[in-house]
């Protein structure tokens, strides 16, 4: 088994605290209704803490239909989070992954926003290597999903004050 790393950042012009409150919400359940193109549902089993699983359901015309996430980590004092994709259906390539470990920390960036680093790491089975492209692939959906909260809590301020 390996383990692959890929870490990038990007800035925001949110605050991190209700950035880490926006991302974190199990009730309201903001991004399928900012991405409706791409998510069809999220569903939460827990209570939103550790141990809590997050069920991503695709829209149909998607190649892949489904991922469940844990959260192993929560810190937020340090607005940081931790979670595990370890289930979901992604045809060939997903049977030689143990799991992809998501790291999440929202640091300020002094002009009120937000730096965002966010960390991936593929553990692999054998000697499987992911595809750069499909790693991209991934980081952009990523970012979409940023992009699309974060020109919601722009657009809506009162929104995690």
């Amino acid at each position: 088994m390996g383990v692959i790393s890929n870490t990038y950042e990007f800035t925001v012009p949110v605050a991190p605290s209700r950035m880490f409150k926006a991302m974190g919400d199990t009730k309201n359940n903001l991004i399928p209704t900012l991405m409706p193109h791409i998510i069809k549902s999220i569903e939460f089993v827990g209570d939103g803490g550790v141990g809590t699983i997050k069920i991503t359901n695709f829209v149909d015309a998607s190649p892949v239909k489904y991922v469940k996430h844990r959260f192993d980590e929560i810190d937020e004092e340090n607005y940081y989070c931790k979670f595990t994709l370890f289930e979901g259906d992604f045809g060939d390539d997903y049977d030689k992954l143990d799991c992809i470990v998501h790291e999440v920390k929202l640091e300020a960036s002094g002009d009120g926003g937000s730096i965002c680093n966010l960390s991936n790491h593929y553990h692999t089975k054998g000697e499987f290597v992911p595809k750069e492209e499909d790693i991209k692939v991934g980081e952009e959906q990523d970012k979409a999903i940023h992009v699309a909260l974060v020109e919601h809590l722009v657009a809506n301020p009162h929104l995690y004050a």
